[in-house]
């Protein structure tokens, strides 16, 4: 599969985020055609110094929203909707990672998506650097 940038844009928000979300999109959808926003499967490898890594299947929000900006006469210049998919509701899971030094916890906490929509980008859940 290739990654496109849509596929990255899914990582920050599920990093950032460590929630959880529900309505999934289909295998048999076309990633790159998909236009929604929706809770997918997502594999990541939990990692934390003093620890090894572990392999952790979740579900994460996924997709593409609408958005636009355009020019105005007035300061800032630019009228600005940008809205992400990002967790509209989430619980909290966590995982013992493999290996730990004795003074470190092996308590890993990441977010799973129960259901994802467009909105505004909160830095509360989401990497928001670019907005």
């Amino acid at each position: 599969m290739n990654l496109h940038a849509s596929s990255l844009f899914f990582v920050l928000v599920f990093l950032a985020a460590a929630g959880t979300g529900l309505a999934s999109v289909t295998v048999a959808t076309a990633l790159h055609e998909f236009r929604g926003c929706a809770v997918r499967e997502f594999s990541f490898v939990a990692q934390k110094p003093g620890c090894r890594g572990l392999k952790i299947t979740t579900e994460a929000c996924w997709g593409r929203c609408h958005t636009w900006e355009k020019p105005v006469p007035d300061p800032p210049y630019i009228h600005r909707h940008h809205r992400v998919c990002t967790y509209a509701r989430m619980r909290h899971a966590s995982a013992r990672l493999p290996g730990c030094r004795a003074d470190v916890s092996p308590l890993y906490h990441y977010p799973v998506a129960l259901h994802c929509h467009c909105a505004a980008c909160s830095t509360q859940d989401t990497e928001c650097e670019t907005f």
